[in-house]
This record gives C-alpha cells, structure tokens and sequence, in this order.
C-alpha cells in the first residue's frame, strides 16, 4: 500500500496559547480559512492570573478553561505536539506521527521551563517548601505556604536571560508581604528578592516606584545575583554570579522559583533558530515577525527571536502585525505592519495597587497613552485594570483575535 499523503493546510499554528489563538482569531478575521492550531493540552490557562492565584488574590478556577471552549470559530483544533518542522518540505511532524504540510506556518508554542538547569531546583519545587507562579499548580502550592506562614525566611527568585514576563517573579512577593503586614507578622518574616541585574527592574521611573514598596515592605534585594545551586533536603540555597565569583548561602522556609527558561528541546533541533542561538528562539526579523531565511514561517510570543521583553502584553501589537504581513505574503503583497519592540508588565504591588511598566525594546517608556507616564506610579485604577477587566477581555476578546 502506498504511502498516504501528508495532511495539508493554508495555515498550521504551532501553540494554542495566548499567542497561537488570538493570531488565529485574526487570521480569520481578515478572511483566511483552512486554519488549525497544534496543541497538546486540553486546558487553556490565562498565564497573568498565577501570580494572583499564588498571592491569594484570585482562585485558581478562574486561570483556566477547556482548550476547546476558547479555541476561536472557524478554526480546527488539533490536539498534538510537534515534535519537528521540515521547513524545506513545508511540514510539521506530531508526535502521533502524522504530519502536517502547510502553505504558511507560525511558530508559537511558548517557552520551555528549565527547572533542571539549576542543580537541585527541580527537587526543591517536589518538596513541601517550593513553589512558583510559573507553574499552574506550583502557583496554587504558593498560595498555601505564603497564606500560613507566619515567621521564618522566603526566598524569591527571578532569572536571567530570557524569560516570560520575568518581572512577575516578584508579583506574588509583594502580595504576601502586603497580607503579612495586615495580620501583624511581616516583622517576623525574613523576605529575600534575588534579580539577576543591577536594579529590581531596568527602568528609572518603574525602579523608583519598585524600590519604594521594597524598602516599605522591608525587603533584601540580592540585586546582580542568580540563583545558583538548592538543597531541598536543608532548605538551603546558593545566589550569586554566574561564574561564580560571588556566592552567598542562604537558608529558606519557603522558596519561590522562577527557573532559567529558553525555547522547547524539539524546537531547538530544528533549521528555525539561528545556528548561533543557544536558547533555540526562532530567528525572525523582529519587525516584520517573518522568518529571515524561510519566507511561509513566521513567530511571535516567547519563542521568537525578537528585541522585546518577552510578555503577554506584547502579543496585542504582535498578532496584529503578524496576521497583517502573513495575509499580505499570501498575495505577494508587500509587508504592511511593523513590530514597534512594546511590552508591559502590570507589577502587583500590593493587594489593591498595580506599578504598570510600559516599554519598548530599548527599556524606554512606551505609555499606551502618549506622553502621559501617570500609569507607571503605584495606583488603584490598574490594579481594577489587571485584576478585573483584563481578564475578561482576554477570554472574550483577545482570544478571538477582536483585541
């Protein structure tokens, strides 16, 4: 019997996450059909939300939600994970072992935690004293330890390089640290924040409003520092320089981890990162978000080789210019949109205030309304914006490519 042929499609999406639905819901609004996104997983999860979860300020039903429940009409869901793109054939291989052929592919299944690349890390999250808000449940086992501890040290940590909205390692920090003063223990809790660059965040304006709430709520910043080694047996961990030229131990109570994270191992085998790339993104030009030597491949979101500070709130512009220039490429149009490097992260900083940082790939002040930084100081308004309204808009709008 001969071979079957390969499954084709106008558009395969590589990821069902926030970036795979919401570039389809465009897609198809600008008219294409025969669109299918890979994803694995049955439930979605509104990444934003695990840091309230983990804080105590949003239970942990509403970050999620059945994969198909959120996968906009129209498009074809196909519950799989690649495992390979051939770009020179124009395929996808799925671990079930079909395959995929496509007119135009985009790239977006989100970025790999490496809980192993720290020695001990990885443990330390299996033990009773490890947590993170990176984690769906690691962030309801967050919720639990900073809700009844009531003396002792907590450790936070944030990584270096590349990483998912990276300032949200800190989110759950201040929202524990809030509720420990309004019940009276704060001054019997020993709160340690440990960042890998010279200040909390990189920004002067967003720096001031962080490093005022630290001093307020009296916490040690371990600044140009990473977490280095853990011993989940004595509670105990190394911070320091990476080449080791620093070295501080520290013991801990509870400790809050985000891990070291770069694109997936299956992604990094592959043709679509540069050759010079370690971490695997998919090498892309950062504004037109077009793959630079396979012209139907397209990224965005975190696996893509771009300038930005990697962050849900990027994905907006992202989508949009994404399905503009691949609707264009389909006609041989020339490339109308182009990526302006915006990001933003909503930081928590305490349990009824939002800090919100906007930027553009050069960490300078990109307000959503021009010329106006109001937003960036400690206020009520975006703490009712990010608590709130947003999610509502991401399940109702931003998934369906309407926002």
């Amino acid at each position: 019997m001969a071979d079957q042929a390969p499954e084709h499609h106008r558009v395969v999406i590589i990821g069902g996450g926030n970036a795979g639905l919401s570039v389809a819901g465009r897609l198809r609004r600008e008219g294409l059909d025969d669109i299918v996104v890979v994803e694995p997983r049955e439930q979605h999860v509104y990444q934003p939300l695990l840091s309230h979860i983990a804080g105590g300020t949003a239970r942990a039903s509403l970050a999620t939600r059945p994969q198909a429940a959120v996968t906009p009409r129209g498009i074809r869901w196909v519950q799989d994970r690649a495992t390979d793109v051939r770009p020179d054939c124009d395929s996808v291989q799925l671990g079930s072992g079909r395959t995929l052929g496509y007119d135009q592919l985009v790239v977006c299944p989100g970025i790999q935690k490496d809980w192993n690349s720290v020695p001990g890390l990885a443990d330390a999250m299996a033990s009773p004293a490890g947590a993170s808000n990176y984690e769906f449940d690691l962030a309801v086992k967050a919720s639990r330890l900073l809700r009844d501890l009531r003396r002792g040290t907590v450790v936070f940590t944030q990584p270096a390089g590349p990483a998912s909205c990276a300032g949200a390692a800190q989110k759950p920090m201040y929202l524990a640290c809030d509720y420990w003063r309004t019940i009276g223990v704060l001054g019997d809790i020993r709160v340690v924040l440990v960042v890998p660059d010279p200040t909390v965040f990189g920004m002067p304006l967003i720096d001031e409003e962080l490093a005022r709430k630290i001093a307020e709520y009296g916490i040690e910043l371990k600044p140009q520092s990473e977490l280095l080694e853990v011993d989940a047996g004595t509670r105990s961990v190394v911070i320091g320089r990476a080449d080791g030229s620093v070295r501080e131990h520290l013991h801990y109570d509870v400790l809050h981890a985000v891990p070291p994270q770069s694109a997936p191992d299956w992604l990094k085998a592959t043709p679509l990162p540069a050759p010079t790339d370690s971490r695997g993104f998919v090498e892309v030009d950062p504004e037109t978000l077009r793959h630079t030597r396979f012209s139907n491949v397209w990224a965005l979101g975190d696996v893509a080789a771009t300038r930005n500070s990697k962050s849900g709130g990027a994905l907006r512009e992202q989508t949009l210019v994404l399905a503009k220039n691949l609707t264009a490429a389909m006609t041989g149009a020339p490339l109308p949109k182009r990526y302006t490097g915006y990001s933003v992260c909503p930081f928590t900083v305490s349990r009824g205030t939002v800090v919100f940082a906007e930027f553009d790939d050069s960490y300078q002040p990109r307000p959503t309304i021009p010329l106006w930084t109001g937003l960036a100081r400690e206020r009520r308004l975006t703490w009712v914006f990010d608590r709130h309204i947003l999610p509502w808009v991401y399940w109702h709008l931003i998934l369906t490519g309407r926002a």
